[in-house]
């Protein structure tokens, strides 16, 4: 049985098959999972107000604080799962 980091890797792989884009909310979900399971917790400083975007992602990765590598690797796998059932992929 594959372990989760192995899922992870797979996930990533599989989630560049997408040929029709998620939305917003989902893309910034998938980024904020990705960095809690490969950096833990967001640390970094809040972008400044000019830097919506910024704002936005770090935002998705700080509600992602205090979940373990392998519950954000869960969470990534489980999300890109459904985002293929979802949307068209090669």
């Amino acid at each position: 049985m594959a372990s989760i980091e192995e899922k992870f890797e797979e996930a990533q792989i599989k989630l560049k098959t997408l040929t029709e884009r998620p939305g917003n909310d989902e893309l910034l979900r998938i980024y904020g999972l990705f960095k809690q399971a490969t950096e833990g917790d967001n640390e970094t400083k809040k972008p400044g107000m000019f830097d919506v975007k910024g704002q936005f992602k770090w935002q998705s990765w700080k509600d992602n604080e205090g979940k373990s590598v392998q519950d954000a690797c869960q969470g990534y796998v489980d999300l890109v799962n459904e985002l293929l059932g979802k949307y068209k992929h090669s």
